[in-house]
């Protein structure tokens, strides 16, 4: 009932109609229910119900008030006390706050012996404990008679961890997590009644000791968030016409908003089109014995079954060519693409994929990190960087400290799962519409599978619903099956993944695991640094990451080494992923930089001191030149207002014991460019017809982030005409040819540089007709002349492992973010409470979509190091397959206060018109509410008694957080020993 008026906008008198027919039949179902429960549980749930009738009633009295709309937002959590003796509470853990399905959940009732604090009945249900919910009868039998007091409370605890025990290899795992929450809610639980006790038997409020504890009865309640955005404006006297810096709408927004935007899947049906689904492998590593597709062919609809045999040309594809189109005699992951089936509908083609049998000899799997560091199952080749003397550095060194830590990976969940229709021409030539961030990659993987020049295939890409690197290379896992389905058949094909499809074939980001030994002077100062990361690329090396050229983040460091292993596992092969590995290096550095603050006790002093300076040099022996980190750091403590806070929240961890704030302050250093030199290029072509009108092609394609808005800009401000005579249809192979993918944050660099080429060509070849007719119009110039042109590539870049030395970036983006963090040390949820951004983007070619850009990278982050979680079973398989499982975040998890600056008086000569690429930078700046979040836990640890350095492992789930707070309830459902059973899912 709660979740059926929560967190929507309606109008007043649809709301009240609805809501009240809503009320009648649910009043109705939920009486019936309670009239079927045994004698025993009636009594609590009919108390529960009017609960619920009663605030549901109070929202509706408040449409009523209120003429325009309501939102209703319902606690978690709800306390009734029918009559004065009887206490009812519910409670709901979830990892996510709206929307969300629980781990745990709870109702308890207590009645008193009427005027005393003697339990005369006592009962305690748990849902996620047990197949169904469960009560703890022996608890509760144990306690009647018992005063209300910290004896009983005591002895509840010990019962309950006893009661409420779970299989250590039980479905949904947190094993330890969910029996830790039974005692902890039952302790808020206690607490409330204490509270209302103590008024009613002894008109006594709680004791000043005692009042630390109270924050662990608040009921949540969300405040609606608030944001700024801050950024500089065009200088004095630019042109109106000229729009370069000036905060322009998305092109494209109006028709996304409203649902009129064309993406793949909206091309219309081509006539005698089919449908295509994938047979995939159930076993993450083992030889194909035998496939039977007999009862998939006679299937309804179905039109033909491929398999390897049926590849016309190749069938060795992706970027290393170490993976096929389609499996042959063996599978290295689920979800590896043995086969598939293509039929009249959708429908038909799925039900009979699922109809093949395939029988297989099972091998042992590599699935973890630590599986192939054992197994020594590591791609080549495996690349270290050394800078300094490291021996010297540690003998220099005051303190050296050792640690660890694990970051997860990330689902891409783009908003539009990938997609392609193959449509076969003439002369072995085939089109296809694909939603692909590499047009030209996924060309040559097609004329490679179906034996073609690649002059034969023309890829179409209008727009993307997301992509984030996703769409990079792992396209081409479809499409090319696509189209040699199309090929075979000569008819048009279509195939768009389901949600589940897509997370299990396509992979994600690379989980990641890094061990680091750091030595520090006693001020602070870094002076050596030995790192070693490993991360788990899956059954194919696709694109690899560039972790070590992000392992110092911001800091300046004489003495460095670093070594990055990439590991082969029998997981889908991971894939770029915004950052490309540089989140994962950045979060390393961040750990031992935090473990080194707080060592000595100059928490904030410690990174300020370390930061980089102009001029000094990486451990790739590149010389920083630009560096705006101070600036950026100085404008985050003002604008964040962080002395005020850290007061403010010391304060409030002093006078709350189960309730901590945390802040974080976290700087970025992220470099520009694609570390694979030849990708530093990029096309455009510009048409300029007899109207004036102007068609703009480039080798980017748009998949949201405002590309083509930003080159329309730039096309605009070059040929001196207005925005709404330029346009901008689509990326194509026939128009730009061997483009680079749009990724690496460079795609505005390079194809607005493509851009300014080719309309200055275009200006020159123009200028007689302007010189011969000084006064006349755009137009008189176009139509007195005939005209057309192309493309350059980013200069002096080129770096070389085996000496240590040439450009790897062509700058570097600076940013810096401070949040501050309210967790609930006996839950583990967590609040985002403030964060303030100050990103270096250069001179923005436009503002509105590079703030959008930091604000939803940030948001990406937020997810990566504090939510999402991706959970796989000990033999490889996928278990968190759609967002029933796999969480991102909601508008809930947004900063109440949110505001992001864009630096200013910050220009960049090495970019288009002296700005900055933005896409990817901001990701990692988030890592400011995981590092907020694990200064909260430490001054919950401080109250047990627990100090110094501690691991905490990313994402910052609920799970995690209440495991490392450490007190007495947790050391009452300790996890079970390693080896000593089969965990329902392992840490990748």
């Amino acid at each position: 009932m709660m979740a059926l008026v929560s967190n929507h906008n309606f109008q007043a008198d649809s709301i009240v109609f609805g809501a009240a027919c809503t009320l009648s039949h649910m009043g109705a179902v939920l009486r019936k229910a309670v009239q079927s429960l045994p004698p025993h549980q009636t009594e609590v749930f009919q108390a529960v119900l009017e609960q619920l009738q009663w605030f549901a009633g109070q929202q509706i009295r408040n449409v009523a008030v209120n003429a325009s709309s309501v939102s209703f937002h319902p606690p978690t959590t709800f306390c009734v006390s029918s009559p004065q003796s009887q206490f009812i509470s519910a409670f709901k853990q979830s990892p996510r706050r709206e929307d969300d399905i629980s781990i745990v959940t709870a109702a308890m009732s207590v009645t008193f012996s009427p005027g005393t604090d003697v339990v005369k009945d006592l009962r305690l249900s748990f849902g996620g404990m047990a197949p169904v919910t469960v009560l703890a009868r022996r608890t509760a039998d144990r306690l009647l008679g018992r005063q209300w007091g910290e004896e009983l409370l005591q002895e509840a605890c010990s019962l309950l961890a006893e009661e409420m025990s779970l299989d250590p290899s039980a479905p949904g795992g947190m094993v330890s997590y969910r029996r830790t929450l039974t005692l902890s809610l039952f302790y808020k639980f206690y607490l409330r009644v204490l509270q209302k006790l103590r008024l009613q038997v002894y008109q006594t409020t709680f004791k000043d000791n005692c009042l630390v504890c109270l924050s662990a009865t608040e009921v949540y309640r969300p405040e609606t968030p608030s944001s700024v955005q801050v950024y500089q404006a065009v200088p004095e006297g630019q042109s109106l016409g000229d729009v370069v810096g000036r905060p322009i709408m998305h092109l494209s927004a109006l028709k996304q908003a409203t649902g009129e935007a064309m993406y793949c899947d909206d091309v219309p049906l081509y006539e005698n089109e089919l449908y295509l689904a994938l047979i995939t492998s159930t076993k993450a590593h083992a030889r194909i014995l035998s496939v039977d597709a007999a009862a998939a062919e006679r299937s309804p609809g179905v039109v033909c079954c491929l398999f390897a045999s049926d590849v016309p040309g190749s069938n060795i594809t992706g970027m290393r060519q170490d993976e096929t189109v389609f499996a042959d005699g063996q599978v290295t992951c689920v979800g590896h693409i043995v086969g598939a089936v293509v039929a009249d509908t959708q429908l038909h083609a799925q039900r009979a994929a699922k109809a093949v049998k395939i029988q297989y000899e099972e091998l042992e799997p590599v699935v973890t990190i630590q599986e192939a560091i054992v197994a020594q199952s590591f791609y080549k080749p495996i690349r270290t960087i050394q800078c300094g003397d490291l021996e010297a550095g540690f003998k220099q060194a005051d303190h050296i400290l050792d640690g660890e830590i694990h970051i997860g990976g990330q689902e891409h969940f783009y908003l539009e799962t990938n997609v392609t229709l193959a449509v076969p021409r003439e002369d072995g030539e085939m089109e296809l519409f694909i939603s692909s961030q590499s047009p030209s990659d996924s060309q040559a993987f097609v004329a490679k599978a179906l034996g073609v020049p690649a002059n034969r295939v023309l890829v179409r890409v209008k727009r993307m619903g997301g992509g984030f690197g996703g769409k990079e290379s792992r396209t081409s896992v479809l499409s090319t099956v696509v189209a040699v389905a199309a090929d075979k058949l000569k008819r048009p094909v279509r195939c768009m993944l389901d949600r589940d499809e897509d997370m299990l074939i396509t992979g994600g980001r690379h989980p990641f695991y890094g061990k680091y030994k750091v030595g520090f002077l006693q001020t602070g100062k870094v002076v050596a640094l030995d790192v070693t990361f490993y991360s788990n690329a899956g059954n194919s090396m696709d694109l690899s990451q560039r972790a070590l050229f992000h392992m110092e983040n911001s800091y300046s460091i004489p003495n460095v080494h670093g070594q990055g292993f990439i590991c082969r596992t029998n997981l889908p092969s991971n894939t770029a992923f915004r950052g490309f590995g540089g989140p994962q290096g950045l979060m390393v550095a961040e750990a031992w930089i935090t473990d080194v603050a707080h060592l000595c006790l100059f928490i904030l002093q410690v990174r300020r001191l370390n930061l980089y300076l102009e001029g000094e040099s990486t451990p790739y022996n590149q010389i920083l030149h630009g560096v705006t980190l101070d600036r950026c750091w100085d404008e985050c403590l003002s604008r964040s207002e962080y002395e005020r806070r850290r007061a403010a929240a010391d304060l409030f961890n002093r006078q709350n014991r189960w309730t901590k704030r945390g802040l974080a302050v976290v700087p970025t250093k992220f470099g520009i460019a694609f570390t694979a030199t030849f990708l530093n290029q990029a096309g455009a072509l510009v048409h300029i017809y007899r109207d004036g009108s102007v068609l703009l092609t480039h080798g980017g394609t748009e998949m949201g982030q405002g590309l083509h808005t930003k080159m329309v800009q730039v096309a605009s401000r070059v040929l001196g005409i207005p925005c709404a005579r330029i346009y901008v249809s689509e990326t194509s192979t026939n128009t730009v040819a061997n483009t680079s993918p749009t990724a690496a944050s460079a795609s505005s660099d390079l194809n607005g540089a493509a851009v300014l080429n080719a309309c200055q060509t275009l200006l020159k070849r123009l200028e007689p007709y302007r010189t011969q007719n000084p006064k006349g119009s755009w137009e008189d110039w176009v139509r007195a002349s005939r005209v057309s042109s192309l493309s350059p590539r980013t200069p002096d870049l080129g770096y070389d492992f085996d000496t240590n030395s040439g450009r790897v970036f062509n700058y570097y983006s600076y940013g810096v973010a401070c949040s501050e963090v309210e967790i609930d040390c006996l839950t583990g949820t967590h609040k985002n409470l403030s964060t303030t951004i100050v990103m270096d983007v250069g001179h923005s070619l436009n503002p509105a979509i590079d703030v959008g850009q930091v604000e939803g990278g940030f948001m990406q982050g937020l997810g990566l190091f504090t939510l999402e979680e991706l959970h796989y079973s000990p033999r490889g398989v996928l278990l968190t397959r759609g967002p029933g499982s796999y969480k991102i975040p909601a508008f809930g998890d947004i900063p109440t206060q949110l505001t992001v600056s864009l630096l200013r008086d910050a220009p960049n000569d090495k970019a288009i018109f002296a700005s900055k690429a933005v896409g990817e930078p901001p990701l990692f700046l988030a890592s400011s509410v995981f590092y907020a979040i694990k200064d909260a836990v430490r001054a919950a640890r401080a109250e047990s008694g627990m100090t110094g350095p501690f691991r905490l492992d990313s994402p910052a789930s609920a799970e995690r957080i209440r495991t490392a707070c450490c007190d007495r309830f947790t050391k009452l459902c300790p996890p079970a020993q390693p080896g000593t059973f089969s965990p329902w899912s392992v840490r990748v």
